[in-house]
Protein backbone atom coordinates (compact mmCIF):
# COMPACT_ATOMS: atom_id res chain seq x y z
CA UNK A 1 0.00 0.00 0.00
CA UNK A 2 1.46 3.29 -1.37
CA UNK A 3 1.04 7.05 0.39
CA UNK A 4 -0.78 9.55 -1.97
CA UNK A 5 1.61 12.51 -2.20
CA UNK A 6 -0.64 14.84 -0.22
CA UNK A 7 -1.80 12.31 2.53
CA UNK A 8 1.93 12.14 2.65
CA UNK A 9 2.65 15.77 3.06
CA UNK A 10 -0.68 15.83 5.85
CA UNK A 11 0.73 12.64 7.75
CA UNK A 12 4.38 14.86 7.80
CA UNK A 13 3.19 18.17 8.85
CA UNK A 14 0.69 16.43 11.64
CA UNK A 15 3.88 14.63 13.30
CA UNK A 16 5.80 16.99 12.77
CA UNK A 17 3.42 19.77 14.49
CA UNK A 18 2.85 17.27 17.00
CA UNK A 19 6.34 17.85 18.52
CA UNK A 20 6.18 21.07 18.48
CA UNK A 21 3.16 21.28 20.53
CA UNK A 22 4.68 19.03 22.80
CA UNK A 23 7.18 21.92 23.19
CA UNK A 24 4.78 24.61 23.31
CA UNK A 25 2.78 22.76 26.12
CA UNK A 26 5.50 22.70 28.07
CA UNK A 27 7.16 25.85 27.64
CA UNK A 28 4.07 27.53 28.39
CA UNK A 29 3.29 25.57 31.37
CA UNK A 30 6.29 26.58 32.88
CA UNK A 31 5.96 29.77 32.35
CA UNK A 32 2.59 30.19 33.75
CA UNK A 33 3.93 28.97 37.22
CA UNK A 34 7.27 31.39 37.35
CA UNK A 35 7.18 33.94 38.98
CA UNK A 36 5.98 36.20 36.23
CA UNK A 37 3.26 34.15 35.04
CA UNK A 38 0.60 36.33 36.02
CA UNK A 39 2.24 38.72 33.54
CA UNK A 40 2.05 35.88 30.77
CA UNK A 41 -1.20 35.02 31.49
CA UNK A 42 -2.74 38.33 31.18
CA UNK A 43 -0.65 38.29 27.81
CA UNK A 44 -3.17 36.29 26.37
CA UNK A 45 -5.99 37.96 27.77
CA UNK A 46 -4.85 41.31 26.03
CA UNK A 47 -7.86 43.06 24.23
CA UNK A 48 -7.92 44.01 20.38
CA UNK A 49 -10.82 44.95 19.04
CA UNK A 50 -12.86 43.94 22.15
CA UNK A 51 -11.76 40.56 22.46
CA UNK A 52 -8.69 39.22 23.93
CA UNK A 53 -5.86 37.44 21.97
CA UNK A 54 -7.39 34.34 22.88
CA UNK A 55 -10.59 34.76 22.06
CA UNK A 56 -9.04 35.66 18.30
CA UNK A 57 -7.25 32.73 18.06
CA UNK A 58 -9.93 30.27 19.47
CA UNK A 59 -13.07 31.98 17.42
CA UNK A 60 -10.89 33.35 14.62
CA UNK A 61 -8.23 31.05 13.95
CA UNK A 62 -9.00 27.82 15.06
CA UNK A 63 -11.53 28.71 11.82
CA UNK A 64 -8.66 28.32 9.64
CA UNK A 65 -7.61 24.75 11.63
CA UNK A 66 -11.23 23.51 10.93
CA UNK A 67 -10.67 24.52 7.83
CA UNK A 68 -7.68 21.91 7.12
CA UNK A 69 -9.77 18.99 8.61
CA UNK A 70 -12.66 19.83 6.28
CA UNK A 71 -10.49 19.57 3.61
CA UNK A 72 -8.72 16.52 4.60
CA UNK A 73 -12.31 15.01 5.58
CA UNK A 74 -13.66 15.92 1.98
CA UNK A 75 -10.56 13.74 0.16
CA UNK A 76 -10.84 11.07 2.39
CA UNK A 77 -14.71 10.72 1.45
CA UNK A 78 -13.88 11.19 -2.86
CA UNK A 79 -10.34 9.03 -2.91
CA UNK A 80 -9.40 8.08 0.27
CA UNK A 81 -9.86 5.84 3.26
CA UNK A 82 -13.74 7.00 3.49
CA UNK A 83 -14.54 6.45 -0.43
CA UNK A 84 -15.06 2.77 0.14
CA UNK A 85 -17.68 1.61 1.88
CA UNK A 86 -16.29 -1.50 3.30
CA UNK A 87 -12.61 0.55 4.03
CA UNK A 88 -14.10 3.38 5.69
CA UNK A 89 -16.58 1.26 8.14
CA UNK A 90 -13.45 0.03 10.49
CA UNK A 91 -12.44 3.33 11.11
CA UNK A 92 -16.00 4.46 11.47
CA UNK A 93 -17.33 2.00 14.26
CA UNK A 94 -14.04 2.62 15.78
CA UNK A 95 -14.23 6.68 16.33
CA UNK A 96 -17.93 5.72 17.17
CA UNK A 97 -16.76 3.71 19.58
CA UNK A 98 -13.56 5.64 20.93
CA UNK A 99 -16.98 8.66 21.35
CA UNK A 100 -19.67 6.81 23.02
CA UNK A 101 -17.77 4.43 25.61
CA UNK A 102 -15.89 7.95 26.74
CA UNK A 103 -18.85 9.84 27.31
CA UNK A 104 -21.14 7.29 28.85
CA UNK A 105 -18.25 7.22 31.63
CA UNK A 106 -17.92 10.67 32.15
CA UNK A 107 -22.00 10.92 32.23
CA UNK A 108 -21.93 8.14 34.43
CA UNK A 109 -19.88 9.74 36.91
CA UNK A 110 -21.38 13.29 36.88
CA UNK A 111 -25.00 12.68 36.05
CA UNK A 112 -27.18 14.86 37.12
CA UNK A 113 -24.28 17.15 38.30
CA UNK A 114 -23.77 20.32 36.41
CA UNK A 115 -20.55 19.01 35.26
CA UNK A 116 -22.38 17.06 33.28
CA UNK A 117 -22.13 19.14 29.93
CA UNK A 118 -18.37 18.23 29.89
CA UNK A 119 -19.38 14.77 28.40
CA UNK A 120 -17.91 16.02 25.24
CA UNK A 121 -13.94 16.72 26.23
CA UNK A 122 -13.27 12.89 26.02
CA UNK A 123 -14.51 12.01 23.15
CA UNK A 124 -11.93 13.64 21.29
CA UNK A 125 -8.88 12.87 19.68
CA UNK A 126 -5.82 14.97 18.98
CA UNK A 127 -4.45 14.47 15.27
CA UNK A 128 -1.74 16.39 15.71
CA UNK A 129 -0.43 15.04 19.04
CA UNK A 130 -1.28 11.33 18.07
CA UNK A 131 0.42 10.97 14.59
CA UNK A 132 3.33 12.75 16.37
CA UNK A 133 3.65 10.00 19.01
CA UNK A 134 2.98 7.13 16.45
CA UNK A 135 5.93 8.87 14.13
CA UNK A 136 8.52 8.35 16.97
CA UNK A 137 8.19 4.65 15.77
CA UNK A 138 9.39 5.54 12.98
CA UNK A 139 9.76 2.68 10.17
CA UNK A 140 8.24 -0.11 12.37
CA UNK A 141 4.64 1.17 11.55
CA UNK A 142 2.67 -0.28 9.18
CA UNK A 143 1.20 2.18 6.39
CA UNK A 144 -2.30 0.38 7.23
CA UNK A 145 -1.83 1.28 10.93
CA UNK A 146 -1.19 5.47 10.17
CA UNK A 147 -3.90 5.43 7.65
CA UNK A 148 -6.00 3.95 10.30
CA UNK A 149 -5.41 6.36 12.60
CA UNK A 150 -5.48 9.36 10.73
CA UNK A 151 -9.09 8.06 9.22
CA UNK A 152 -10.13 7.50 13.03
CA UNK A 153 -8.91 10.84 14.10
CA UNK A 154 -10.61 13.18 11.19
CA UNK A 155 -13.67 11.17 11.63
CA UNK A 156 -13.72 11.76 15.39
CA UNK A 157 -13.40 15.21 14.65
CA UNK A 158 -16.17 15.52 12.61
CA UNK A 159 -18.14 13.96 15.47
CA UNK A 160 -16.63 16.62 17.87
CA UNK A 161 -17.96 19.09 14.89
CA UNK A 162 -21.25 17.70 15.22
CA UNK A 163 -21.67 17.68 19.10
CA UNK A 164 -19.97 21.69 19.18
CA UNK A 165 -22.75 22.80 16.93
CA UNK A 166 -25.85 20.85 18.62
CA UNK A 167 -24.27 20.77 22.00
CA UNK A 168 -22.89 23.91 22.68
CA UNK A 169 -24.51 26.20 21.26
CA UNK A 170 -26.43 27.91 24.21
CA UNK A 171 -28.21 30.72 22.46
CA UNK A 172 -29.49 30.60 18.54
CA UNK A 173 -30.16 34.46 16.51
CA UNK A 174 -32.19 33.01 13.43
CA UNK A 175 -31.68 36.07 11.47
CA UNK A 176 -27.40 35.76 11.71
CA UNK A 177 -27.46 31.83 11.34
CA UNK A 178 -30.19 32.02 7.74
CA UNK A 179 -27.35 34.60 6.51
CA UNK A 180 -24.47 32.65 7.27
CA UNK A 181 -26.39 29.34 5.60
CA UNK A 182 -27.50 31.47 2.94
CA UNK A 183 -23.65 32.50 2.03
CA UNK A 184 -22.89 29.09 2.51
CA UNK A 185 -25.65 28.42 -0.12
CA UNK A 186 -24.23 30.64 -2.65
CA UNK A 187 -21.07 29.32 -2.40
CA UNK A 188 -22.33 25.73 -2.81
CA UNK A 189 -23.68 27.84 -5.91
CA UNK A 190 -20.77 29.15 -7.34
CA UNK A 191 -19.08 25.34 -7.10
CA UNK A 192 -21.91 23.99 -8.88
CA UNK A 193 -20.98 26.39 -11.59
CA UNK A 194 -17.32 25.28 -11.70
CA UNK A 195 -16.40 28.86 -10.86
CA UNK A 196 -12.81 27.34 -9.42
CA UNK A 197 -10.90 31.20 -8.24
CA UNK A 198 -10.25 30.71 -4.34
CA UNK A 199 -11.05 34.60 -3.98
CA UNK A 200 -15.17 34.12 -3.91
CA UNK A 201 -14.78 31.71 -1.78
CA UNK A 202 -12.29 32.81 0.82
CA UNK A 203 -14.49 36.66 0.90
CA UNK A 204 -17.77 34.51 1.20
CA UNK A 205 -16.30 32.53 4.03
CA UNK A 206 -15.22 35.38 6.14
CA UNK A 207 -18.37 36.90 5.43
CA UNK A 208 -20.21 33.76 6.52
CA UNK A 209 -17.67 33.64 9.56
CA UNK A 210 -18.89 36.51 10.54
CA UNK A 211 -22.61 35.67 10.57
CA UNK A 212 -22.10 32.61 12.31
CA UNK A 213 -20.24 34.11 14.75
CA UNK A 214 -22.92 36.71 15.88
CA UNK A 215 -25.24 33.83 15.60
CA UNK A 216 -24.89 31.43 18.66
CA UNK A 217 -23.50 28.54 16.57
CA UNK A 218 -19.14 28.57 17.26
CA UNK A 219 -18.11 30.38 14.33
CA UNK A 220 -14.94 27.12 13.77
CA UNK A 221 -18.10 25.38 12.17
CA UNK A 222 -17.97 27.66 9.12
CA UNK A 223 -14.19 26.67 8.39
CA UNK A 224 -15.96 22.57 7.78
CA UNK A 225 -18.87 24.19 5.67
CA UNK A 226 -16.19 26.21 3.54
CA UNK A 227 -14.06 23.23 3.25
CA UNK A 228 -17.25 21.57 0.71
CA UNK A 229 -18.07 24.46 -0.68
CA UNK A 230 -14.54 24.78 -2.47
CA UNK A 231 -14.35 22.43 -5.55
CA UNK A 232 -12.94 19.43 -5.53
CA UNK A 233 -13.05 18.13 -9.34
CA UNK A 234 -10.76 15.45 -9.42
CA UNK A 235 -8.74 16.24 -6.56
CA UNK A 236 -5.51 16.63 -8.48
CA UNK A 237 -2.87 19.17 -7.83
CA UNK A 238 -4.78 21.73 -9.67
CA UNK A 239 -8.06 21.20 -8.08
CA UNK A 240 -9.03 24.76 -5.37
CA UNK A 241 -9.62 22.22 -3.03
CA UNK A 242 -5.90 20.35 -3.54
CA UNK A 243 -4.28 24.02 -3.75
CA UNK A 244 -5.90 25.30 -0.50
CA UNK A 245 -5.34 22.41 1.46
CA UNK A 246 -1.53 21.90 0.59
CA UNK A 247 -1.27 25.92 1.11
CA UNK A 248 -2.41 25.13 4.52
CA UNK A 249 -0.55 22.32 5.99
CA UNK A 250 2.28 24.65 7.30
CA UNK A 251 0.55 27.66 8.82
CA UNK A 252 -1.78 25.50 10.41
CA UNK A 253 0.68 22.74 11.95
CA UNK A 254 3.38 25.71 12.97
CA UNK A 255 1.79 28.44 13.57
CA UNK A 256 -2.16 28.08 14.23
CA UNK A 257 -1.96 25.26 17.01
CA UNK A 258 1.33 26.14 18.78
CA UNK A 259 -0.04 29.29 19.05
CA UNK A 260 -3.58 27.77 20.53
CA UNK A 261 -1.10 25.45 22.47
CA UNK A 262 0.23 28.42 24.18
CA UNK A 263 -2.61 30.64 25.06
CA UNK A 264 -4.67 27.80 26.15
CA UNK A 265 -1.91 25.91 28.26
CA UNK A 266 -1.11 28.67 30.16
CA UNK A 267 -2.55 26.72 33.42
CA UNK A 268 -1.33 27.94 37.35
CA UNK A 269 -1.17 24.85 38.56
CA UNK A 270 -3.13 23.99 41.95
CA UNK A 271 -1.49 23.70 45.45
CA UNK A 272 -3.86 20.29 45.75
CA UNK A 273 -3.57 18.55 42.86
CA UNK A 274 -5.28 15.37 44.73
CA UNK A 275 -8.43 17.29 44.95
CA UNK A 276 -8.39 18.14 41.20
CA UNK A 277 -7.58 15.00 40.19
CA UNK A 278 -10.31 13.36 42.48
CA UNK A 279 -13.34 15.85 41.41
CA UNK A 280 -15.93 14.31 39.38
CA UNK A 281 -15.54 15.95 36.56
CA UNK A 282 -12.03 14.90 36.59
CA UNK A 283 -12.44 11.28 36.87
CA UNK A 284 -14.88 11.52 33.85
CA UNK A 285 -12.45 13.03 31.67
CA UNK A 286 -9.39 11.03 32.65
CA UNK A 287 -11.20 7.55 32.68
CA UNK A 288 -12.62 8.26 29.52
CA UNK A 289 -9.14 9.65 27.24
CA UNK A 290 -7.15 7.22 28.96
CA UNK A 291 -9.41 3.96 29.06
CA UNK A 292 -12.71 4.94 27.71
CA UNK A 293 -10.80 5.34 24.32
CA UNK A 294 -8.60 2.83 23.78
CA UNK A 295 -12.08 0.68 24.93
CA UNK A 296 -14.20 1.79 22.62
CA UNK A 297 -11.95 2.25 19.47
CA UNK A 298 -11.00 -1.50 20.25
CA UNK A 299 -14.40 -3.15 21.08
CA UNK A 300 -16.72 -1.79 18.19
CA UNK A 301 -13.92 -2.16 15.36
CA UNK A 302 -13.70 -5.78 16.88
CA UNK A 303 -17.47 -6.60 17.03
CA UNK A 304 -17.21 -5.01 13.40
CA UNK A 305 -14.94 -7.58 12.51
CA UNK A 306 -16.43 -10.21 13.66
CA UNK A 307 -19.96 -9.44 12.18
CA UNK A 308 -18.25 -9.17 8.90
CA UNK A 309 -19.47 -5.66 8.25
CA UNK A 310 -15.31 -4.69 7.41
CA UNK A 311 -11.76 -6.88 7.56
CA UNK A 312 -9.51 -5.78 9.61
CA UNK A 313 -5.83 -5.27 7.02
CA UNK A 314 -3.88 -8.29 6.49
CA UNK A 315 -0.57 -6.19 8.41
CA UNK A 316 -2.61 -5.46 11.22
CA UNK A 317 -3.70 -7.47 14.59
CA UNK A 318 -5.99 -6.48 17.33
CA UNK A 319 -2.69 -5.44 19.38
CA UNK A 320 -1.90 -3.11 17.35
CA UNK A 321 -5.65 -1.44 17.26
CA UNK A 322 -5.82 -1.57 21.12
CA UNK A 323 -2.07 0.72 20.76
CA UNK A 324 -3.30 2.84 18.35
CA UNK A 325 -6.68 3.64 20.45
CA UNK A 326 -4.83 4.22 23.37
CA UNK A 327 -3.22 6.68 21.08
CA UNK A 328 -6.41 8.35 20.47
CA UNK A 329 -6.81 8.95 24.33
CA UNK A 330 -4.45 12.02 23.19
CA UNK A 331 -7.61 14.77 23.48
CA UNK A 332 -5.19 17.77 24.07
CA UNK A 333 -6.34 20.08 21.34
CA UNK A 334 -9.99 19.49 20.82
CA UNK A 335 -10.55 18.59 24.04
CA UNK A 336 -9.66 21.90 25.50
CA UNK A 337 -11.66 23.37 23.08
CA UNK A 338 -14.50 21.64 24.16
CA UNK A 339 -13.64 22.50 27.86
CA UNK A 340 -13.65 26.13 26.69
CA UNK A 341 -17.61 25.77 25.73
CA UNK A 342 -18.54 22.95 28.45
CA UNK A 343 -18.04 25.20 31.39
CA UNK A 344 -17.97 28.65 32.38
CA UNK A 345 -16.12 28.39 36.20
CA UNK A 346 -12.59 29.26 35.75
CA UNK A 347 -11.63 26.94 38.34
CA UNK A 348 -13.04 24.27 36.51
CA UNK A 349 -11.59 25.06 33.11
CA UNK A 350 -8.35 25.13 34.58
CA UNK A 351 -8.45 22.02 36.47
CA UNK A 352 -9.90 20.31 33.59
CA UNK A 353 -7.05 21.57 30.73
CA UNK A 354 -4.87 20.26 33.71
CA UNK A 355 -6.26 16.83 33.65
CA UNK A 356 -6.36 16.45 29.92
CA UNK A 357 -3.03 17.04 29.86
CA UNK A 358 -2.12 14.72 32.27
CA UNK A 359 -4.47 11.97 30.90
CA UNK A 360 -3.51 12.46 27.45
CA UNK A 361 0.16 12.11 28.40
CA UNK A 362 -0.64 8.96 29.87
CA UNK A 363 -2.79 7.76 27.32
CA UNK A 364 0.32 8.77 24.74
CA UNK A 365 2.35 7.26 26.82
CA UNK A 366 1.12 3.91 27.49
CA UNK A 367 0.05 3.11 23.68
CA UNK A 368 3.53 4.14 22.75
CA UNK A 369 5.21 1.99 24.60
CA UNK A 370 2.66 -0.46 23.77
CA UNK A 371 3.28 -0.27 19.93
CA UNK A 372 6.84 -0.27 20.33
CA UNK A 373 6.69 -3.74 21.95
CA UNK A 374 3.53 -5.04 19.75
CA UNK A 375 5.84 -4.04 16.41
CA UNK A 376 8.80 -4.83 17.64
CA UNK A 377 10.00 -6.94 14.95
CA UNK A 378 8.51 -4.76 11.98
CA UNK A 379 10.27 -3.20 9.68
CA UNK A 380 8.31 -1.23 6.57
CA UNK A 381 11.03 -0.65 4.04
CA UNK A 382 8.70 0.95 1.27
CA UNK A 383 5.94 3.74 1.95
Amino acid sequence: MKFTGLFKEFFDSEKAGGLILIGCTIFSLVIANLNFGTEYIHFWHTQISGNSIEYWINDGMMTIFFLLIGLELEREIYLGELSKIKDALLPIFGALGGMLVPAGLFLLLNFGAETKSGAGIPMATDIAFALGILSLLGNKVPVSLKIFLTALAVIDDLGAILIIAIFYTKTLLWSNLLIAMGIFALLIALNRLKVKNLIPYLIGGVAMWYFMLNSGVHATITGVLLAFAIPFGSGDEKSPSYIMQHFLHNPVAFFILPLFALANTAIVLSSNIGETLTQNYSLGIALGLIFGKPLGIFLLSFLAVSFGLCKLPNDLNWKSILGVGFLGGIGFTMSIFITLLAFDDYTIINNAKFVILLSSLAAGIIGFIGLKIVLKNNIIVDE
